[in-house]
């Protein structure tokens, strides 16, 4: 496997740990109030954690097949995506 394909596997790894983590308070916030905001950020958590899941399957699997040029931009949109959910787990735990 690449550098670059590691690199990017282990940021979609975080980002899928993450977003297990909220997806779990976003499901006891559920069910203690039954309300419809956290069920739809459940929904959510869940598609980006899909998205992140074969993004990392992805980069296991067809590094061969990801030019080098398009590394820096992948990155970028990877880590983006990690600190914002950094940002959105800290926010979700005040």
């Amino acid at each position: 496997m690449e550098p670059n394909s590691l690199f990017l596997s282990i940021v979609s790894i975080a980002n899928m740990g993450i977003l297990g983590i909220l997806i779990a308070i976003f499901g006891k916030m559920y069910g203690n109030t039954r309300a419809q905001l956290p069920l739809g950020m459940i929904v959510v958590a869940s598609m980006l954690l899909l998205h992140n899941v074969i993004g990392a399957l992805a980069y296991f699997s067809m590094d061969m097949y990801f030019s080098n040029d398009l590394f820096p931009y992948m990155m970028g949109v990877g880590i983006a995506e990690l600190v914002g959910l950094i940002i959105f787990l800290k926010i979700t735990l005040d």
